[in-house]
């Protein structure tokens, strides 16, 4: 199977090149601008964001994770076992299928455009930010029985 390279842009020509595909682009926070410096800029299309920089060599650098907005803010992606979750430092609502489709949908669109390396696993769906799975809650302290002989 033949490789393909993937096509590395600037910085620079990776704004103008989201601009053009309709994602906004708007001051990032000012932690973000404390990891990424003053270049550091959030971008956003379909509900979505994520912060991103100018990395080494002026490639494009991530800052954080991509989510979901909720009252401004960039929420982390909750994996309960059951059910996915959206967290924000203020509150936590269920992620629907709408959601979670749109988180993938503006990860894809932002590494095509920027150059970012697409993963395998990342590629088949959305990942969590966190996984808590309640049924192993507590496991590493529980009293059951040893295999001693």
């Amino acid at each position: 199977m033949a490789k393909t390279k993937t096509l590395q842009r600037t910085f620079d020509e990776v704004l103008a090149a989201l601009g053009n595909h309709k994602f906004d682009v708007a001051p990032a926070s000012e932690d973000a601008k404390r990891l990424g410096g003053s270049s550091a800029v959030r971008v956003s299309k379909h509900g979505c964001a994520a912060q991103i920089a100018s990395g080494p060599g002026k490639t494009v650098v991530v800052l954080g994770h991509v989510g979901y907005v909720l009252g401004g803010e960039v929420a982390t992606l909750l994996d309960r076992g059951y059910q996915k979750f959206l967290k924000t430092s203020r509150l936590e609502v269920p992620a629907t299928a709408e959601i979670l489709r749109a988180i993938h949908r503006f990860d894809e669109e932002l590494r095509e455009i920027s150059g970012l390396k697409s993963l395998y696993n990342e590629a088949l769906g959305t990942t969590s930010d966190s996984y808590q799975y309640d049924r192993v809650q507590g496991r590493e302290h529980s009293d059951a029985p040893t295999d001693a002989h």
